[in-house]
């Protein structure tokens, strides 16, 4: 059974990596706490806790993309609006 969540794993890890190459701290801060994460948890065998990780990845991966959708839409204000309206 933990061997058919490998790829769910993987797919994880590979859209959290994409996602942290824009991450506010740099790439390198990012790639390093995601790769301590996940060594943390290698050796996990039960199935339901597995999921309940990646439960908790794809939660992050939606944190990250309100956190960059937010910083597009600052970036977009401070260019078409003034600080004194």
């Amino acid at each position: 059974m933990a061997n058919s969540l490998r790829g769910e794993v993987v797919k994880l890890y590979k859209n959290l990596l994409y996602l942290g190459k824009e991450y506010p701290k740099g790439a390198d801060y990012f790639r390093s706490r995601l790769k301590a994460a996940f060594l943390k948890n290698k050796d996990e065998k039960d199935p339901e806790k597995i999921k309940q990780l990646i439960a908790r990845g794809e939660f992050v991966i939606k944190e990250l993309e309100a956190l960059y959708f937010l910083r597009k839409y600052r970036a977009m204000k401070q260019r078409y609006y003034s600080d004194d309206e």
